[in-house]
């Protein structure tokens, strides 16, 4: 708390100091000209709150921004201007389906950059040179149409199928172990492990073992540590300045870096290795990377950077695992909840697959699973999570967009290079668009004849987008419900799930990388099925 006020307190002073500044040395000359000041005055931001107030709101302790952006939204409407500092540039709140499809969808080449991201982060990102981060251009659409073609095309998707078995199995005789003993299954880490397992084989081959996938997440766990809570939120707070006020913090930075390029470095090499010796198998995003080459100035080509590998490989094991095992909590979460839902998932599963699977305890090779082929004759498994993902989307806020060029939206001016930010929560949850919307209704994603018929890409209208819309829409939707079906399906499948602690599910949220369970689920686990 006393560091929170801290930079509360050094922040409005030097912001002061700065404004002083500008306004004694700066201003006069950029003001010089009567059409820059004509055009400054004319300009129009949407509503919202004065620069200081904006501030001392978002310091306060334990209040969460999505608290605030709903008070605003309450005075100001869902289109809404918040600055963050007396002296820094406002950035844009949507929270409107219309205003959403309107920037993203009809004018997406406007809405499709990227603001300069933090100091902090940048170090991660290779100077924002991956796919999530890398301002409109060349360099990200190359890198985005690598995975898109390479990774995520429905023949390669196939091509792992072996390796989301892999991980199943050893998933359900995890689970198996907890329903022997009768203990209680910490159910989002067990998801968590079960997902990067499988977006490390993936990632670096068929190869890794268990004490691979530890090390890994060793790596992955101490830089989210760091961002969440840890000695490098106060880089944050201070986007520029920050490695220079916090000289140690910005070391320790450094060296975790560091470390996750020496982990990360070695997997990569080993897959050299194994390319020039002739013994490689299977096809990774690694060898993808090895083989781009990137276009530069002057005709010239080059091969991507150690860095730019690394954070790539980076951002690959982060998004693929943190969002679906955190949606995939969420959507368990309420099948536990809510008895008579899960009843109806197991029913839907059993008329394709048949009664319970036989026992496979002590014979893997017999385990019997739903398939990816399978989920297809699954409707109701696909509202359910077409429902979790809307009820629960995992970040409640988009990546932040940035416009190219001035441009106008609902009669408000947006200047060029304005920061944009699009509220998936509000979307998901409003009253006008979605009825009972805090329910948890999978029903109403399904037509009269009981199939599904929904464009979660928002290409004709967008009603939720918990994937983003338009340009910079996440490339890899399709694989994450696919993932979330595939082990939805098959835990549901195998055990009965009830509340490991009894009594009601508490579905309170709470904000950390991605939105996560404030009380994480604890499930007790009955087989459907008796021990051979």
């Amino acid at each position: 708390m006393e560091e929170t006020w801290f930079v509360v307190i050094v922040t409005l002073c030097i912001n002061s100091l700065i404004q002083s500044v500008f306004k004694l040395f700066l201003l006069p000359p950029l003001l010089s000209t009567k059409d820059k000041l004509k055009k400054r005055i004319r300009r129009r931001l949407p509503p919202g709150p004065s620069a200081l107030r904006g501030l001392l709101r978002l310091n306060k302790p334990a209040v969460s921004l999505q608290t605030i952006l709903q008070e605003l939204r309450s005075k100001y409407g869902p289109f809404i201007t918040l600055k963050t500092g007396l002296f820094s540039e406002p950035e844009i709140y949507v929270g409107s389906h219309s205003l959403a499809f309107r920037a993203l969808v009809q004018n997406s080449s406007v809405f499709s950059d990227r603001p300069r991201s933090p100091d902090a982060h940048s170090v991660f990102t290779s100077n924002q040179h991956n796919i999530n981060t890398a301002f409109y251009g060349s360099f990200w659409r190359l890198i985005r149409r690598n995975l898109s073609a390479n990774i995520l095309h429905q023949s390669r998707v196939k091509c792992f199928s072996g390796c989301r078995k892999k991980v199943l199995k050893s998933l359900i005789n995890r689970l198996l172990n907890h329903s022997i003993n009768r203990t209680s299954v910490q159910a989002y880490e067990e998801f968590f492990y079960t997902i990067f397992s499988l977006v490390a084989l993936m990632c670096y081959g068929e190869n890794l073992e268990e004490k691979d996938f530890r090390e890994l997440e060793a790596v992955h766990q101490r830089i989210m540590d760091g961002f969440v809570g840890g000695p490098f939120t106060v880089l944050m707070a201070w986007p520029r300045l920050g490695k220079f006020l916090f000289r140690n913090k910005w070391n320790q930075l450094l060296q975790v870096r560091q470390h996750q390029v020496d982990v990360y470095m070695s997997y990569i090499k080993d897959r050299i290795r194994e390319k020039e010796e002739g013994t490689k198998s299977g096809f990774t995003y690694v060898d993808t990377l090895l083989d781009l080459e990137v276009q530069e100035k002057e005709q010239q080509k080059r091969k991507l950077t150690q860095g730019e590998m690394v954070s790539l490989c980076s951002e690959f094991l982060f998004a693929g695992t943190d969002m679906t095992s955190t949606a995939m909590q969420w959507i368990m979460a309420n099948l536990v909840k809510y008895p008579n839902i899960q009843a109806k998932v197991y029913e839907e599963i059993a008329a394709v697959m048949g009664g319970p699977p036989s026992s496979s305890y002590d014979n893997e090779t017999a385990m019997r699973f739903v398939r990816e082929k399978d989920q297809q004759r699954m409707p109701y498994l696909k509202a359910v999570v077409l429902e979790g993902l809307r009820r629960h989307p995992p970040m409640h806020i988009l990546l932040p967009h940035s416009v190219t060029e001035e441009v106008v939206l609902d009669g408000y001016d947006l200047p060029k290079n304005t920061t944009v930010h699009f509220l998936v929560a509000e979307m998901g949850r409003d009253p006008k668009v979605w009825e009972d919307p805090m329910a948890f209704k999978p029903e109403r994603f399904l037509t009269g004849s009981g199939e599904v018929v929904f464009d979660i890409t928002g290409s004709r209208e967008i009603k939720m987008m918990p994937f983003g819309a338009g340009r910079r829409i996440c490339p890899a939707f399709n694989l994450g419900i696919l993932h979330l079906e595939y082990f939805i399906a098959n835990m549901i499948w195998y055990f009965e799930w009830r509340n490991a602690d009894g009594g009601e599910i508490d579905l309170t949220d709470k904000h950390e990388a991605s939105v996560v369970m404030k009380n994480p689920l604890k499930a007790h686990l009955y087989p459907r099925f008796k021990f051979n």
